[in-house]
């Protein structure tokens, strides 16, 4: 145990009126001993912030193995040469090198190679002396036959989302120059889009190309033509715009620089008495962004206490409680994810080649961000409405004396962590807690400790509420468990 770790166990026994307090009280005060105990220990500088493919990786992957074997858990991962550890290759790419080219019959037309950013998708993608179509704000996908062969060229009005540069892919452009004509400027797109992406090893090819011009720079290639900024843009205004050929060819070009990163997800099973009835699983992600900061900062460390060794924590006291119950008929499998900072990564190879038939799973419980609420909070759903769970966790929250909020505002944020990737195969997949019933305390920790530095353990954190998580949880999942009670998928 680390001094620290022994510290912080030590000042809150003092503080604690255990000795004076009810049975109930005691039990409450000791699970929110022992949760504080993993964040401490998970959120400390030793683990360097949790990043994949790294030593901090090593010692999570090794405290969370250690405590699920100690509880009486065995390896979920049905791979006899890969126990408690389900490798996860991760490819990054980073723009590397691009090119613009504009030519108007077959004359090149100069535009500065700092005012266009062209990115791809793959290792490399190459367009040659492609047409440009005028496509507007994208509010209309031309049909595939307009689109075939060539650019598109769309106006970007300011927008940050990728929807319509994705729909004309889709349909058939062969690539898409946006024109940053809105409050986007081209050093904020070049900085947004320059960091490296994150995907699955074998799921990272495609070639897409995706470029963005200044506006500045468009009117300089636009000089001599028949067409001005102004002029594409009154034209894209009116009701009955539709797309035009413009009398300019481009060529793209764009590399991207390959790292490769050897993750692990931790996959610990509880076995049933009858497991041919089909599973519950408990998902909480373990990593998170290692250093964030630079000097002169005096802390460089995110060190992710609440983002996510709370979820974490709350994932092993589960465990814990539901290995010293009696065995239940159904199996429960837990799942600690690597990569979901980078995407849902860890979520998805699970999906992708998941333990057991994804069929087979009767419910999943994702755990997230819960050191927030305090005790006695209802309890929010974060994918509510979205699965066949609601009418079952309703009627556990009355046998359990809570209360469930009705409302489905917590949804906003469903595509934001790891049940979003099981959602996308079909598993019933919710994340239930107090913490995401208040959205007020959760919007105050994204502004201001989330993904920062500054999310670190400190006095006063707040494990009322994820204690109560583990006790509803731990009832979630004996009734999900029970096939008498839940004879199929819901």
């Amino acid at each position: 145990m680390s001094r620290l770790l022994l510290w912080v166990l030590t000042a809150a026994l003092t503080l604690d009126p255990i000795a004076a307090a009810s049975r109930q009280d005691r039990e409450a005060a000791a699970l929110r001993l022992q949760l504080l105990g993993h964040i401490t220990e998970l959120a400390s500088d030793a683990y360097a912030g949790r990043e994949p493919g790294t030593e901090g990786e090593a010692k999570s992957l090794r405290y969370i193995g250690q405590h699920w074997s100690d509880s009486g858990l065995v390896s979920g991962t049905n791979d006899p040469g890969h126990p408690w550890f389900a490798p996860v290759t991760l490819v990054g790419r980073r723009p590397d090198t691009h090119r613009a080219v504009f030519s108007r019959k077959g004359k090149r037309v100069f535009v500065a190679q700092d005012q266009v950013l062209v990115i791809t998708s793959g290792k490399r993608a190459l367009i040659e002396n492609a047409p440009l179509l005028f496509v507007g704000t994208g509010a209309v996908i031309p049909p595939r036959a307009d689109l075939a062969g060539r650019v598109a060229l769309l106006l970007d009005g300011g927008r940050e989302d990728s929807t319509r540069q994705s729909a004309l892919l889709a349909a058939g452009a062969s690539g898409v120059l946006t024109v940053l004509d809105g409050d986007r400027s081209f050093d904020h797109v070049a900085a947004q889009r320059g960091r490296e992406g994150f995907a699955l090893a074998g799921a990272e090819l495609g070639g897409d190309i995706d470029a963005f011009i200044s506006a500045t720079a468009l009117g300089g290639v636009l000089t001599g033509s028949k067409q001005t900024l102004a002029s594409l843009t009154s034209a894209a205004a009116a009701p009955n715009f539709a797309p035009m050929p413009l009398d300019l060819a481009v060529s793209l070009e764009a590399t991207s620089r390959e790292t490769r990163i050897h993750t692990h997800n931790v996959i610990g099973k509880l076995p049933g008495k009858r497991p041919e009835l089909g599973a519950v699983l408990l998902v909480a992600h373990w990593d998170h962004f290692g250093t964030c900061a630079q000097p002169p900062a005096e802390h460089l460390i995110c060190n992710g206490a609440i983002d996510n060794a709370s979820g974490v924590a709350v994932l092993i006291e589960v465990a814990r409680r539901l290995a010293k119950g009696p065995q239940l008929d159904r199996d429960v499998y837990f799942l600690a994810t690597t990569a979901e900072e980078l995407g849902l990564l860890g979520a998805q190879a699970f999906a992708e080649n998941p333990p057991i038939p994804l069929a087979q799973i009767v419910a999943a419980f994702n755990i997230d961000s819960v050191a927030l609420a305090p005790a006695g909070q209802p309890f929010g759903v974060v994918g509510k409405g979205l699965t066949g769970l609601d009418l079952q966790i309703a009627t556990v929250a009355k046998q359990q004396k809570k209360k469930v909020v009705l409302d489905e505002k917590a949804n906003v944020y469903v595509k934001r962590q790891d049940g979003w990737a099981l959602l996308q195969h079909d598993v019933p997949a919710v994340m239930v807690s107090s913490s995401w019933s208040d959205l007020g305390l959760v919007e105050h920790f994204f502004e201001t400790d989330y993904h920062r530095p500054s999310d670190v353990v400190r006095p006063g954190l707040e494990l009322g509420g994820a204690a109560d998580d583990v006790e509803f949880l731990t009832a979630l999942v004996r009734w999900f468990g029970d096939p008498k009670k839940v004879p199929r998928r819901p």
